[in-house]
């Protein structure tokens, strides 16, 4: 997984994504540690979010979010 990328969320069991809560907190926090990337679930609510300066990278399952990771 390359160094600047970020993951939240959860896994379920048939492999889908599921959106976790306090997002703003989390996203805040990745990037004040220095991640410039994060991955998270297509489902978790943005409209409400104030991002931190980093690229948010959408996934609607497991087998997405590793083709993002592992590049």
């Amino acid at each position: 997984v390359a160094a600047d990328l970020a993951i939240v969320g959860e896994v379920g069991l048939s492999g889908e994504l599921r959106a976790v809560g306090h997002l703003e907190a989390r996203l805040k926090e990745a990037a004040k540690l220095g991640f410039k990337r994060c991955l998270l679930p297509a489902s978790s609510p943005l409209k409400h979010i104030s991002a931190p300066p980093l690229e948010l990278i959408k996934a609607r399952s497991l087998g997405e979010a590793l083709e993002v990771a592992l590049v």
